[in-house]
């Protein structure tokens, strides 16, 4: 049996023109995160498994019928018939998925749902290209949430061309088939550090220049493609070599390696049954969603026992795993005391935009074994709402979400040098150390005015309103997002029937949602709102409560006409407020 190679830019050249499908095969079934796992290991260096053709000669052309490849897929499509007439046809008998992913990859789209439409409705689908970010740097662990398939490269399907910003510069995959010599791709390389946005920093520009060179020498230098060709012509003998290459089991994913390996070294107990258990206890147990995984547990494990923090197999040694084991009842009363406190502040699944954010917390606790963060006693609430401000700040600035392995070992060290001097949260202390090539970790005047753009419904909503108030009670408290405003008065029918022009309309409507109609209300407080006359409640305030919400003492403001001057007004006291509560912050 004699295997050949071929790179994968000559490969897809002769798709549906040479290359095709048996009509034996299944259709496409690949998701969007099997394409992007697949692109991740290409540009990793890694081995896809062999492909298997099959040679077919011109009297069994006439017998057989042929498929075309898939380019742009979208649900229930068919592969179409092809003509063989006048062609050299090579079948393929094992490889259709990966096949399918490069051509959607490089040459077409991905078809994905709109959240909230109906699937059968016609304009529930969006095609999707995909994109390669340019900037994300490879070699450390990015948070990929809900998946668990260890993509490093920043690989997403987009349904416009992303905007580019000094964290994000977004090459669309399949030009790269434009730029075959090495003397064009020098010349994508100029073209494209040309247009970086005014923040990147020289080793941002490295990094592009490494992305661009390695997709490059994916797809038009190395023949990453290994294929055997069948040429018999016996139909019985390639059906079975046909059933035969695609009855394999499931693979196995990271964590699925990862565990086993961890359990297979565990002394006492199912490490297994112990990691699903507890991650179902913080996710669906402590009375708030969460959405932790056990990728996340394994991983804290690491940076909570003080062992390199890479996910990697290379870090679960005998000897780190035995200590782990031995950490466990602490590590997971840390976790567990980490998420009762972000739970008790309103953060959960739905605004929590990073898990890694969480690490510095739960070392902290970690070290701190009967720390709640919640307690009554002055220590508690200064270190607290320190450690709450802080991952206010990560979390809207992005702190944790670029070189994600570099930032949690910064924010490690830090701990552990500032508790030699210290209890207390070290707040300041990360703010400075994470500043790691320029990088913002709070907010400053770009920032808020980022924030002032923020809608009623954003994840970053929440977290936004909860900077503003510098002394809630949270302890049992649940508080809500409360228009001020109500949007039921912003209806377009209620407007109309004002007898307000187009333009005024379209003011009022874009302005509703807006953060400067936005408060933080107790749910009792907001159910007693909601039962009243807006004009009622409102003159019924007193100027303690209006300033408390940054409510302009202006009662002609107060009605939904002059909405779009309301909420001005209220986004130059929020404005002002949280710079006051930057220049508060320890510096």
């Amino acid at each position: 049996m004699t295997y050949a190679t071929i790179t994968i830019g000559n490969l897809l050249a002769d798709v549906n023109t040479r290359y095709f499908l048996p009509a034996i095969q299944r259709p496409f079934v690949w998701n969007a995160d099997q394409v992007v796992t697949l692109i991740d290991s290409l540009m990793k260096g890694y081995p896809i498994s062999s492909f298997m053709f099959w040679a077919i000669d011109e009297d069994m052309k006439r017998d057989l019928k042929i498929y075309n490849f898939i380019e742009n897929w979208k649900p229930g499509m068919q592969n179409l018939t092809a003509s063989a007439d006048g062609r050299d046809v090579t079948l393929v008998l094992d490889g259709q998925q990966r096949m399918t992913s490069l051509l959607i990859a490089l040459r077409g789209t991905f078809s994905e749902k709109i959240k909230h439409k109906r699937r059968a409705s016609a304009d529930a689908w969006v095609e999707k290209t995909l994109y390669l970010d340019l900037l994300q740097d490879p070699s450390e662990d990015y948070e990929e949430k809900d998946t668990d398939l260890g993509v490093s490269y920043g690989l997403r399907f987009h349904a416009l061309p992303p905007r580019n910003d000094y964290r994000h510069h977004w090459f669309r995959l399949g030009d790269i088939l434009n730029y075959r010599t090495k003397d064009k791709l020098e010349e994508l390389i100029e073209a494209t550090l040309g247009q970086l946005h005014h923040g990147v920093t020289a080793y941002d520009r490295e990094l592009i220049t490494s992305a661009l060179h390695r997709l490059h020498q994916m797809i038009w230098v190395d023949e990453l493609v290994n294929y055997y060709t069948e040429i018999s012509r016996s139909v019985d003998r390639v059906l079975d070599i046909f059933v035969r290459a695609n009855d394999g089991g499931t693979k196995l994913s990271k964590s699925d390696l990862m565990m086993s390996l961890i359990t297979s070294k565990w002394e006492t107990g199912s490490a297994r049954d112990m990691v699903f258990g507890f991650v179902d206890h913080i996710n669906t147990g402590l009375g708030s969603p969460n959405k932790i995984t056990r990728d996340f547990v394994l991983k804290a494990c690491l940076v909570l026992c003080g062992f390199d923090v890479k996910y990697n197999v290379s870090n679960f040694t005998t000897q780190s795993i035995a200590e782990i084991e031995r950490q466990w009842p602490a590590i997971k009363d840390a976790i567990e005391r980490s998420f009762r406190f972000l739970n008790a502040l309103g953060i959960s699944a739905e605004n929590l935009s990073s898990l890694n954010a969480v690490l510095p917390i739960a070392w902290f606790l970690f070290h701190a074994p009967s720390l709640t963060l919640r307690g009554s006693s002055e220590f508690d609430r200064q270190n607290g709402r320190a450690t709450q401000r802080w991952l206010l700040n990560s979390l809207l600035m992005g702190v944790f979400a670029g070189t994600s392995d570099r930032t949690i070992s910064v924010a490690r060290s830090t701990l552990k040098d500032a508790r030699q001097a210290s209890r207390d949260f070290p707040e300041a202390q990360l703010y400075h150390a994470l500043a790691i090539g320029g990088r913002l970790t709070r907010l400053d005047e770009r920032g808020v005015e980022e924030l002032l753009e923020l809608k009623h419904g954003k994840p970053k909503t929440f977290l936004a309103l909860s900077l503003l108030y510098n002394d809630l009670d949270w302890n049992g408290t649940i508080y809500h997002v409360d228009h001020i405003i109500p949007q039921a008065r912003a209806a377009r029918r209620i407007l109309m029937g004002m007898n307000l022009p187009e333009h005024r309309i379209r003011e009022i409507t874009d302005a509703v949602n807006r953060l400067g109609n936005l408060q933080l209300l107790p749910s009792q407080e907001n159910l007693e709102k909601s039962d009243l006359p807006f004009e009622a409640w409102i003159t019924g305030r007193s100027d303690t409560y209006r300033d408390r919400h940054m409510i302009e003492h202006t009662p002609d403001l107060w009605t939904t006409a002059m909405l779009p001057e309301f909420v001005r007004g209220r986004e130059r006291l929020i404005r002002r407020r949280l710079l006051a509560l930057t220049e508060k912050e320890p510096a």
